[in-house]
């Protein structure tokens, strides 16, 4: 056994422009360096913040971009390997929801998010699959967001990883709710007793069923969120808010108003260093940016999985309409990644 000294960091998610972001995320970088952490998890997406805009197309940076050269420089002058996600466009001009790990000399590990999340298809397309960064500290697996309710993934990871690091920013689904310009607003409680159950589990998906696939493979787990306020259009509003409305007849005279409706929640609150054993040591507390830094026991080898993988815990129903929203969306990716 060794021990490794991790922090997980949790930050705003509104979008602001990307030197901005970047000097919010090198402060809390630099804490986390200060408290003797080796390896630092930054948000998903941390460089842009979280929204569902055309922006993201433009704001996709190459591999050799700023924020990518940013990670390194900040990892060799603090001496820490540093994760966090940004949207990255290849060659081929296909864009990517990127995982990178940086390590302080120079060396970088990539990952492309598997299952990108309901309207999120709009953006990004699907990467590789796992992947496994064999760095000097141990045999990382890494994940993104919504990756981490795919038991497909956790499962890939078995016998072959010390621990797994994730990046995440995911809006809390069960309290989203549209705005309307004319000020109502339809609250998914509001909408029918099928969508309730159909997301009856989701607040645990971050917190206790991921927690529960990691003791699985016997490894710690590493998660971030962000923080603060999601609001934001949808794109293709009319095709993927409309099954909202026909769940709530009352809402109906609100069908016109679709185009300007704005989906808000809060996020989840789940930044955290957790235990092979499945016990969070340290987290940063709710509603707030800041900083958790754990040490953890890492296996000498990546450990084998003791019994039978457990369930995830979602509903089916909860991935069909992953499935459908992802198919909704992959036209408007398909339009909007040639802009210029």
């Amino acid at each position: 056994m060794k021990l490794v000294t991790f922090a997980a960091i949790q930050m705003d998610a509104a979008p602001q422009p990307t030197e901005a972001r970047l000097a919010r995320a090198e402060a809390l970088v630099s804490q986390a360096a200060k408290s003797m952490a080796q390896v630092v998890v930054l948000p998903e997406v941390f460089n842009t913040g979280y929204a569902y805009t055309d922006e993201n197309f433009r704001r996709a940076e190459p591999p050799d971009g700023l924020t990518a050269r940013w990670m390194k420089s900040l990892s060799a002058r603090l001496g820490v390997y540093l994760a966090g996600t940004l949207l990255l466009r290849d060659a081929d001009g296909e864009i990517y929801n990127t995982m990178l790990l940086t390590a302080p000399d120079g060396q970088t590990w990539r990952y492309d998010k598997s299952y990108p999340w309901y309207w999120e298809r709009a953006y990004f397309r699907p990467g590789r699959g796992p992947f496994v960064a064999e760095t000097p500290l141990g045999r990382f697996g890494m994940l993104i967001c919504w990756d981490m309710a795919h038991t497909d993934l956790w499962a890939a990871y078995a016998g072959k990883v010390q621990a797994v690091l994730s990046s995440s920013c995911p809006p809390l689904v069960p309290e989203m709710q549209l705005a309307f310009p004319d000020g109502r607003t339809l609250a998914g409680s509001q909408v029918s007793e099928t969508f309730q159950w159909a997301n009856r589990n989701v607040n645990d998906t971050f917190g206790r069923l991921a927690q529960r696939q990691a003791a699985w493979l016997g490894v710690p787990l590493v998660n971030t969120t962000g923080t603060g306020i999601f609001d934001t259009l949808a794109p293709r509003p009319g095709l993927t808010l409309s099954m909202f409305l026909l769940m709530a007849p009352r809402y109906w005279r609100s069908l016109a108003q679709l185009k300007q409706a704005r989906m808000q929640a809060r996020y989840f609150q789940e930044t955290y260093v957790c235990s092979a054993a499945g016990q969070v040591l340290e987290r940063v507390a709710a509603e707030q940016e800041g900083v958790a830094v754990g040490t953890v026991e890492l296996a000498d080898h990546p450990p084998q999985p003791k019994g039978d993988q457990p369930a995830f815990g979602l509903e089916r129903m909860a991935y069909d309409m992953d499935r459908m929203l992802n198919w909704a969306m992959k036209p408007v990716y398909e339009k909007g990644k040639d802009v210029p």
